[in-house]
């Protein structure tokens, strides 16, 4: 599972990889390293039956403001 993104410099999205915190992302080339440190080898990060996208998709990198 991939969540929202979170303010930061630079914004960041926290991994969780079986229910375990695996650290945090900074681009979806970080989910890609922590997938593949974990076994999970060619995953198909836009299949939802392999990651769970929360608060946007595997493009949204930015933190969204509303008014």
């Amino acid at each position: 599972m991939v969540l929202p993104v979170q303010d930061g410099e630079p914004p960041f999205r926290l991994v969780e990889i079986h229910g375990e915190l695996a650290g945090k992302a900074f681009s979806i080339e970080d989910v890609f390293e922590y997938a593949f440190a974990l076994g999970l080898k060619g995953a198909a990060l836009d299949d939802p039956e392999m990651v769970r996208w929360v608060g946007g998709d595997q493009y949204t990198w930015s933190v969204r403001h509303w008014k």
